[in-house]
């Protein structure tokens, strides 16, 4: 059996090899730097409490993944040389962002290219993070994708095989391309370094044998009539009568309305991924679903939140993306009045079926004593829900604004949504 210092040498030996690879691939694509995410939503605030840090981009957190969990991806070609970064502030900065969602269910991707000699933390430090991360980070962490693992990574895995649970081993993929993460993850909202991308070209393309193993996507079919996953509010109300609210909004809501208001926790939580894809395609087809069959609330509240999730455009539209995210530079007193704009701006359909959904919330909310959502925590796991940018992805600067505006929505929905009436709304 190998010693620990043996396999640290053996990981050393390793990580020089993945660094002439590196270097290799810089020299082909001209020695340009590892280049940091695009951001999109505006530049980080300099008054960040981990700014220093924070402005590399190594850490973002981009909404949630297929099942309602939310993500955070961790981008090794980020990281500025050791020198330049300070580990100890990285770790106290993990642990600060992590802080906003372990009480929740989360992912986490890891880009593991461009992590070199240069930049890795010492293996020292990666015990001491390891030892910090107690029970309450690990606990909800509910999936840890490793994205271009090296053998690098398998002996350190190795290393640390003794400290690490085996029911946390089981949480570990590993995701040799790009491709494999659109199983699980809405892939088009993940911030993907530029240099990870090239690089993930540069394996396919190396691949000499048989089809390469990027999912190659059928064409779209038509959409069934009975559809309501997937497919546009507009869809729904035509297939159905010209009912406003879609039916897997108002028959979720009544069941939390009914189940679910002091249960704590509503809408942090996440469930196996099969109940949730039976019930998506019950819904598709047309078939009655009954939440009572489960047992368990927040069925429908992960099913709430994938349909608001997987709407091709917004609940609250891509029109006022921008303006969300200026609420921030508006004065406290003014910002009721200015979401009452902005909501009063979105089409008719949009805004009774946002009056309806933020409306049960505010309810949600009312009982917060009991179930620990208030309008901020709720606005937490589901403003993200309701707005995302028209291209690109959400950067971690976007989701303050967002959880802002959604916070007002439910915590001064009466004023809101006053006048002009939008009618009659389902009980």
């Amino acid at each position: 059996m190998s010693s620990a210092t043996d396999l640290e040498q053996l990981a050393e030996i390793e990580l020089q090899k993945d660094d002439e690879e590196y270097e290799e691939e810089r020299s082909s694509l001209g020695n340009r730097r590892a280049s940091a995410p695009a951001q999109s939503g505006g530049e980080l605030d300099t008054s960040h409490p981990y700014y220093d840090v924070a402005r590399h981009g190594i850490l973002q957190v981009i909404g949630d993944d297929n099942y309602g969990r939310k993500l955070i991806v961790f981008s090794s070609c980020c990281m500025p040389p050791s020198h330049q970064l300070n580990h100890q502030r990285l770790l106290e900065y993990l642990k600060y962002t992590l802080d906003q969602y372990v009480e929740m269910d989360y992912t986490v991707v890891y880009f593991h290219y461009g992590l070199r000699s240069s930049n890795k933390p010492s293996l020292g430090w990666l015990r001491s993070a390891y030892a910090e991360f107690d029970r309450k980070y690990k606990k909800n962490l509910k999936a840890l994708y490793v994205v271009h693992p090296t053998n690098f990574i398998r002996i350190v895995w190795n290393i640390f095989k003794p400290f690490i649970s085996h029911k946390f081993g089981r949480k570990l993929t590993y995701v040799n391309y790009l491709a494999e993460l659109k199983d699980h993850l809405r892939y088009q909202q993940l911030v993907i370094p530029p240099d990870v991308l090239r690089h993930d070209e540069r394996l396919l393309a190396a691949q000499k044998s048989g089809p390469t193993p990027s999912v190659k996507t059928p064409p779209p079919r038509p959409p069934l009539p009975t559809q309501q996953f997937g497919v546009s509010l507009q869809y729904i109300r035509e297939r159905n009568n010209q009912v406003i609210v879609p039916p897997v909004m108002s028959q979720s809501i009544a069941y939390l309305k009914e189940h679910g208001l002091k249960t704590e926790g509503i809408f942090r939580r996440s469930v196996r991924v099969q109940i949730i894809k039976d019930i998506q395609k019950l819904y598709n087809l047309g078939k009655p679903v009954s939440f009572q069959q489960h047992g368990d609330v927040h069925v429908p509240a992960v099913i709430l939140k994938t349909f608001l999730r997987e709407l091709p455009e917004p609940l609250l539209t891509f029109a006022p993306y921008q303006q969300v995210l200026d609420i921030t530079g508006v004065e406290s007193s003014l910002r009721v009045s200015t979401c009452k704009r902005i909501v009063e701006s979105l089409p008719e359909h949009n805004r009774v079926v946002l009056k309806y959904l933020v409306s049960f919330l505010h309810m949600v909310s009312q009982e917060s004593i009991a179930n620990k959502m208030s309008p901020s925590n709720l606005a937490c796991v589901l403003g993200v829900n309701l707005l995302w940018p028209p291209q690109g992805s959400m950067s971690l600067s976007a989701l303050t604004p967002i959880n802002i505006f959604t916070e007002i929505l439910i915590e001064h929905c009466d004023a809101v949504f006053r006048e002009p009436a939008d009618g009659t709304l389902p009980a």
